[in-house]
């Protein structure tokens, strides 16, 4: 042995390059009286670099990812990527009063229902 094949390349595993990935991230949907709630997998990304549109029934989320790494790369697996998700969303989401919050790496998206999407009970008066 002469020192320079002390660990074989694995041919299974995806090599690096600097082109920007494209991640689908990992999402929770939960369902309630009064909204949708959307959890949607994001690591390392930062709120600035966070967006999304909701547009005529679509959802788009997307969210950048770089780090700054110092030296030559020998191996890299963990690099600069770009998250991007779409989904339908009913009609009946108030767009107005959306919110979403960041927190360890999970986006929690709140899509809040119209008041006229939610369920109600409707009183029978007697005759």
């Amino acid at each position: 042995m002469d020192g320079k094949d002390l660990t074989q390349k694995d041919q299974t595993a995806v090599e690096s390059t600097r082109n920007l990935r494209q991640v689908t991230p990992m999402v929770d949907i939960y369902e309630n009286d009064d909204e949708i709630l959307l959890h949607a997998e994001m690591p390392g990304v930062k709120r600035d670099d966070i967006t999304v549109n909701i547009d005529n029934g679509n959802l788009t989320l997307t969210g950048l990812r770089t780090l700054t790494m110092e030296g030559a790369a020998e191996w890299e697996e963990f690099g600069n990527v770009e998250y991007q998700r779409a989904f339908s969303v009913p009609q009946t989401i108030d767009v107005n009063k959306v919110k979403a919050e960041l927190r360890d790496g999970i986006l929690a998206l709140h899509l809040p229902k119209s008041e006229a999407a939610k369920p109600r009970q409707i009183e029978i008066k007697a005759g």
